[in-house]
């Protein structure tokens, strides 16, 4: 049997147009359509850039109230081994620094370890990076010029933290790359020894260092990395990392170790502060030592089992840290 076709008229596709028309009028009238969600979906952006033939990726996050006539800071955020940019972001962060750019007005980029591991001057037999000897360094100054030339980034106020690998990684790059660098902040990281041997910054820089007393991975006094039975290779202590950046910045002022205030005393951790500074040019070095506090981000979310990684402190925001050390600070040459 044959349907009958029936073509609609001029007439009538006109009155589908207004009947659309009207809909989407009444829809945005309403507020069906979250306008607050689009401007957020549009505020990440995933990019990649070429290194020495290899695609490098990043993951990156620009302000609500970005402004591309406005010199912005520019946060780069390493992860740890294992991991990746965005993980970073919502999982170990919890996104907490997106929020402070927002507030603060800064960008953030959340760049991709190849093969999810940095070539951080240890030598790990398990990393693809430090085996092959992946420039880090030249992916992570190559991704500082292109975002500089993409969104006005403020060459002054560039700032890197990381954890773990990541951490120990922004020692890697606060050795090699201070002419482009403000500070960094790390966290459950130590110098790795080759690194602390060999490192020879040519300009001051403030670092931040946050490191549990406990770690069962990056220990506090030094010695083999431990991730799940294997050595992934030699740091030295924390006490020893300080001491490095407290020398290279010539700190003239020493501040007794003071504790914080106990927020959580159900965390099992307390947190105190010991910081020098160089009276001349501002440079600072600061640690916090979290007493009984494990391979975790203060204030962020464990990744691991108590039993692996040990306690996390909620006696500080790690993130809120970071950021209010790295906002008064800029590069000195």
């Amino acid at each position: 049997m044959l349907r009958k076709i029936v073509r609609l008229s001029t007439p009538s596709l006109s009155i589908i147009t207004i009947l659309s028309t009207t809909i989407l009028i009444v829809v945005l009238s309403c507020g069906c359509i979250n306008h607050k969600q689009q401007n957020i979906i549009e505020n990440y952006i995933d990019g990649s850039i070429m290194v020495d033939g290899i695609e490098r990726t990043y993951h990156l996050y620009i302000p609500n109230n970005y402004n591309p006539n406005a010199h912005l800071p520019l946060l780069i955020v390493l992860h740890g081994g294992g991991g990746n940019g965005k993980g970073m972001e919502e999982k170990t962060t919890l996104g907490e620094f997106d929020k402070l750019a927002d507030k603060e007005n800064f960008i953030v980029v959340y760049p991709d370890a190849f093969k999810k591991h940095w070539n951080d001057g240890k030598e790990d037999p398990y990393s693809y990076s430090a085996r092959h000897n992946i420039d880090d360094v030249k992916f992570i100054s190559t991704l500082i010029d292109y975002l500089g030339k993409k969104y006005n980034i403020d060459k002054n106020r560039v700032y890197v933290v990381g954890m773990s690998n990541g951490g120990m990684m922004s020692f890697r790059l606060a050795c090699e790359l201070s002419d482009k660098i403000a500070g960094i902040a790390t966290v459950a990281a130590s110098m790795p020894e080759n690194l602390y041997i060999l490192c020879h910054p040519s300009n001051k820089i403030s670092i931040l260092m946050i490191h549990g007393t406990h770690d069962p991975i990056v220990p506090w006094e030094g010695g083999y990395v431990h991730i799940f039975g294997k050595r992934r290779g030699n740091v030295v202590s924390i006490e020893e990392s300080f001491e490095f950046w407290a020398r290279h910045n010539n700190c003239t002022l020493q501040f007794n170790q003071t504790y914080l205030p106990d927020i959580d005393p159900n965390d099992g951790t307390k947190v105190w502060k010991k910081e020098c500074s160089n009276e001349e040019n501002g440079t600072k070095v600061i640690l916090y030592g979290i007493e009984g506090g494990g391979h975790t981000w203060p204030g962020g979310l464990r990744r691991f089992s108590e039993q692996i990684v040990g306690r996390i402190s909620h006696d500080i925001n790690a993130c809120k840290v970071i950021w209010n050390f790295f906002k008064e600070i800029r590069i000195n040459s």
